[in-house]
């Protein structure tokens, strides 16, 4: 894929034993999933809306996006 970007995504555990997450990256990016995985995958289906829907329309992309250089570091939950 030629437009890759990273975001930073902020997910907390909710009493129900579900998963929200949000992005200061991706104002409006709202998540929330039955395990981490599954709702960074929402997260992620989510953020490529968002940001189709900014490039349709013709408006700027949040400032805090960054394209995917060579190296990536990211942290990843494991379950067991």
């Amino acid at each position: 894929m030629a437009n890759e970007y990273t975001i930073h995504l902020n997910i907390e555990s909710l009493t129900e034993g579900q998963y929200l997450a949000t992005s200061e990256d991706i104002p409006g990016l709202v998540a929330q999933g039955r395990t981490v995985a599954e709702t960074i995958e929402i997260a992620q289906d989510v953020a490529r809306k968002l940001i189709d829907s900014l490039i349709e329309h013709g408006d700027p992309l949040p400032p805090r996006l960054r394209k995917v250089a060579n190296r990536l570091e990211i942290d990843v939950a494991v379950g067991f």
